[in-house]
């Protein structure tokens, strides 16, 4: 199920999502963003969307967006002029689905910068879905532990 960021009160939503809230916070605070450009996904796999406030040079036309789960982590991808799904350009990989939110910004630097050294256009499975306590406790994790 997709949902707003303000969860209604009293809504049974999958138990990492309040950690996955702060991480979201802690990102978009690092791309100069807010919340309000963040939807979730509590289903699973749990997943984010973020859209950004620009565009790639390779593709003036087309909206840039940050896509996060709980198995890949952070990619980015393109809007499509069809209603169709989003496009992926690259995955930030890595050791861990939770990078810190200055390492995010830098993959987001790179995307700019037409620099293919940060990132990998393929992705990779860094963790399986399902454990909720294990996910939660990754994203309270403090930046500098990421």
């Amino acid at each position: 199920m997709t949902a707003s960021i303000e969860l209604p009160t009293g809504y049974q939503h999958h138990p990492a999502v309040p950690a996955l809230l702060g991480y979201l916070r802690e990102v978009t605070a690092e791309l100069g963003i807010g919340l309000e450009s963040c939807t979730l996904d509590h289903d699973r796999p749990v997943s984010a969307y973020v859209a950004l406030d620009s565009r790639l040079p390779h593709y003036p036309d087309r909206d840039l967006a940050l896509l996060w789960d709980e198995e890949r982590g952070w990619a980015a991808a393109i809007e499509t002029h069809s209603g169709e799904d989003l496009i992926v350009l690259r995955y930030l990989g890595g050791p861990t689905v939770a990078p810190s939110p200055r390492r995010v910004a830098r993959f987001v630097a790179a995307l700019h910068a037409d620099d293919h050294t940060v990132g990998r256009p393929d992705p990779v499975r860094i963790r399986t879905a399902g454990d909720a306590g294990a996910l939660a406790a990754l994203l309270r994790r403090p930046a500098v532990a990421r």
